[in-house]
């Protein structure tokens, strides 16, 4: 099965921008729908956004739509997470996540990129 590492965390201000990227390996990556979770200290993990397997779909949590962007490179194997007008409460480990077409749940789990925003 696949295998994911995340990239691209770190420290930004308020109202700044990062994108955190997510590389696969080992499988298909185009038969699986990506996801973006994220947890912060205390709290449970929380979905933030996902995107199907070509792309065409994409969803959101209400409390970043407008502002994140969901997107994927089949040919790269990747997914990214374009995050605008961040705020301290985006602050949190966010970690990507792989769902085979078909399946009912998330299988496939990175290791998570901390980003921190600071006010």
């Amino acid at each position: 099965q696949v295998q994911l590492v995340e990239s691209g965390g770190g420290l930004v201000q308020a109202g700044g921008s990062l994108r955190v990227s997510c590389a696969a390996s080992g499988g298909t990556f185009s038969s699986y729908d990506m996801g973006w979770f994220r947890q912060a200290p205390g709290q449970e993990r929380e979905f933030v956004a996902s995107v199907s397997w070509s792309g065409r779909s994409t969803s959101y949590v209400i409390s970043v739509k407008g502002r994140f962007t969901i997107s994927r490179e089949n040919t790269k194997n990747t997914v990214y997470l374009q995050m605008n007008s961040l705020k301290p409460e985006d602050t949190a480990v966010y970690y990507c996540a792989a769902r085979f077409r078909g399946a009912t749940g998330y299988g496939v789990w990175g290791q998570g990129t901390q980003v921190t925003v600071s006010s």
